[in-house]
């Protein structure tokens, strides 16, 4: 699998965010491709497991809020991320 690295600085709304809801997708979208690296190699990690369908569920959330307030940014996001839904 491909290491795909993610700009957090592009998903920042002003210098020093770092608590728009864009910002959260992006660095948990970061923290969840480094985590499935981590358990394409450990496999019986299941602690680790619990931990990254936190992360996908919360990101989940964040993307319908972001959606429920712009589509268009929405959209902007997911293309950005490279997410796909």
């Amino acid at each position: 699998m491909n290491k795909q690295e993610i700009n957090l600085n592009d998903f920042k709304l002003h210098e020093g965010d770092t608590g728009s809801s864009g910002y959260q997708v992006a660095l948990l979208t970061s923290r969840i491709l480094h985590l499935t690296e981590h358990l394409n190699q450990n496999k019986k990690d299941f602690s680790s497991r619990r931990g990254l369908l936190t992360m996908v569920s919360q990101r989940r959330k964040l993307l319908d809020y972001i959606k429920k307030g712009s589509e268009e940014r929405y959209q902007q996001l997911i293309q950005g991320l490279g997410l796909r839904r």
